[in-house]
């Protein structure tokens, strides 16, 4: 039996695709998560988010923003500004003042 990932694991895991470039390999793990008993949390997203950000994948940054609130959890500074900064490096200003 080995150990059960939890929240804290996860995060870890994300985050560390983030500072990679592993967008798609951060998402993966968001997405995992509930299907392993975890559920995100909004560092969870952040840390997707941020990974979209570096990606250049705007679009999927502002949708995983706009989810959050549908997974029960309020957005928050950071959230918000790697939102804005992947809408930024875009050249989609319009977008990010949407947000």
């Amino acid at each position: 039996a080995g150990v059960k990932p939890d929240v804290t694991s996860y995060n870890a895991a994300i985050s560390a695709c983030e500072k990679a470039g592993r967008c798609d390999e951060a998402l993966s793990l968001l997405r995992e998560m509930p299907a392993a008993g975890v559920r995100p949390d909004v560092i969870s997203y952040n840390a997707a988010v941020s990974a979209c950000e570096k990606a250049g994948r705007w679009e999927k940054a502002v949708s995983l923003l706009r989810e959050m609130p549908d997974a029960g959890l309020s957005p928050d500074v950071i959230s918000y500004s790697a939102a804005i900064s992947a809408c930024e490096k875009a050249g989609r200003w319009e977008e990010a003042l949407s947000l």
